[in-house]
């Protein structure tokens, strides 16, 4: 029995780095061999399912004219790919980091053939998506380079934030990661693909967020509430006059849609108490505390288990 294990495990390993390789046929051939040793071993089956799930799904995207569409929608695939793994659970990370390598290969071969041919270099969206594949395949001081022109691009893009955050937690940027990802939930939580991201800093606390009892999008509400408040996301900005303005009078049309659309409670509270501890932390800088003490006052009116467990 060991011994099968053993030649079961040679196979395993060899289909994996054919994918990392890009040769997904050759993959599939080594899983086939370790299903005749073992027809019941877990992770062949469960490698057999998500390679098949890739080889179907991209097989209608071979269109050698439009490499830019090509490379796009193979990254599009990603979102119907979690939904695809919520069914059959995310068991083995060897599996998944051997289809990331090969999946954004592909695209990247891709969109690098459009930036080849001359497309501008100066586009943020292919910069974000050039930046996206070579995060996904592990080089992370390329995806740092391009996510970062990307977002010098769309300073009120989440996406593109939330992606060049990811990555300098990766590179062992903690501070600006930390800084990086509170702008993007402050600029759009559901804009922020939290599947997408790949640093323990994020995933811990999207981890947290979940047991907590938040589900679905609620997750992406409230991360950034619990980031703030266990000091994952510890490091704020100063606001100008603007920026500040616009924030009171956003928690002011937040309170009113609470008032008049009780119903929408779930995704509009933690969005208002995200607003009142980016609020807290601009009082706090200009040593108001009247300001602050009002915050804190409303945080307890709206939500007394945020403020028995966190703030008081």
């Amino acid at each position: 029995m060991a011994e099968n294990d053993a030649s079961v495990e040679i196979f395993v390993r060899k289909a994996y780095d054919s994918l990392k390789e890009g040769r997904p046929s050759d993959a599939l051939s080594a899983l086939d061999e370790a299903l005749k040793i073992d027809f019941e071993h877990s992770e062949v089956l469960y490698a057999l399912k998500c390679l098949n799930w890739w080889i179907e799904n991209l097989g209608g995207l071979d269109d050698r004219d439009d490499p830019y569409g090509r490379g796009l929608n193979i990254l599009s695939q990603w979102k119907n790919y979690y939904n695809f793994l919520e069914k059959i659970g995310n068991n083995f990370d060897s599996c998944q980091y051997a289809i990331r390598r090969f999946v954004f290969s592909a695209a990247l071969e891709a969109l690098k053939q459009v930036q080849n041919d001359g497309m501008d270099r100066h586009n943020p969206e292919l910069l974000l998506n050039l930046g996206r594949c070579y995060k996904g395949i592990g080089n992370y001081e390329a995806a740092s380079e391009y996510l970062g022109k990307a977002a010098g691009f769309r300073r009120e893009d989440a996406a593109a934030l939330s992606e060049f955050a990811d990555v300098n937690a990766l590179l062992g940027e903690t501070t600006a990661a930390k800084a990086l990802f509170r702008e993007a939930f402050y600029v759009d939580p559901q804009a922020v693909d939290i599947n997408a991201m790949e640093s323990e800093l994020i995933k811990n606390l999207a981890a947290h967020t979940r047991d907590e009892g938040k589900t679905g999008k609620e997750i992406n509400e409230w991360l950034p509430v619990y980031g703030i408040l266990t000091g994952v996301f510890s490091v704020a900005r100063k606001l100008n006059p603007l920026e500040a303005s616009k924030l009171v009078q956003s928690v002011k049309s937040l309170e009113n849609d609470l008032r008049t659309n009780p119903k929408n409670e779930p995704e509009l509270m933690p969005r208002l108490l995200n607003k009142y501890l980016w609020l807290m932390s601009h009082y706090e800088m200009n040593k108001d505390k009247n300001a602050v003490a009002e915050i804190v006052l409303k945080i307890r009116i709206y939500d007394s288990a945020i403020y028995e467990r966190y703030i008081k």
